[in-house]
């Protein structure tokens, strides 16, 4: 096992940079692992593993939601990591309190539908606007934006800008935010 043991006691182990293809084999997973009976379970995809399932990005080092997670759900997501030797966090639901008020659930895609466990891919014009939200504190989403750019059909900067205004209305107002968007647009 590649587990080194951390400080705490607990098994922490590096991040493995996950494909489309093994994040869809791994959620898959955890639908076999939820016990037959019970409520189903929901998530929204977002972030550079959405960008990974549409082929935007190679990889991802981890499954962002923008759901909140039950400890049912957790406990197949940490049952699918002991197995294949991920972290246990490999799917996550760190992002929901990033979740933009523009979001409409009924506008996101199916990407797997299997048991008790159903995954939706969001808007990527609300992945776009997430990202937007949070390259005002970190650089890597300077490229996921550019990537996701000419698939959001934005009719221009400013358009982009208004839905994250309308996202995140609390937000101090950034009166370069447009030169910003311009910037990645081109």
């Amino acid at each position: 096992m590649n587990a080194a043991c951390g400080g705490n006691g607990q098994q922490s182990v590096p991040d493995i940079p996950l494909s489309a293809d093994q994040i869809l084999l791994y959620l898959g997973e955890v639908a076999q692992a939820l016990p037959p009976a019970g409520p189903r379970h929901q998530i929204v995809v977002v972030g550079g593993s959405l960008l990974a399932l549409y082929g935007l990005r190679q990889s991802t080092l981890d499954v962002d939601t923008v759901q909140r997670m039950e400890q049912e759900l957790r406990d197949a997501v940490e049952q699918v990591a002991r197995v294949h030797g991920l972290a246990t966090a490999w799917l996550n639901d760190s992002s929901a309190s990033f979740r933009p008020q523009t979001f409409v659930e009924q506008d996101c895609d199916i990407l797997l539908d299997q048991g008790r466990l159903l995954v939706l891919g969001a808007p990527l014009r609300q992945v776009f606007v997430m990202k937007l939200f949070a390259s005002r504190v970190r650089s890597r989403d300077y490229d996921d934006m550019v990537a996701l750019w000419p698939r959001c059909l934005f009719d221009s900067a400013e358009q982009a800008v208004e839905l994250y205004r309308e996202a995140y209305p609390h937000e101090v107002e950034d009166p370069y935010l447009v030169e910003y968007v311009r910037g990645l647009a081109d």
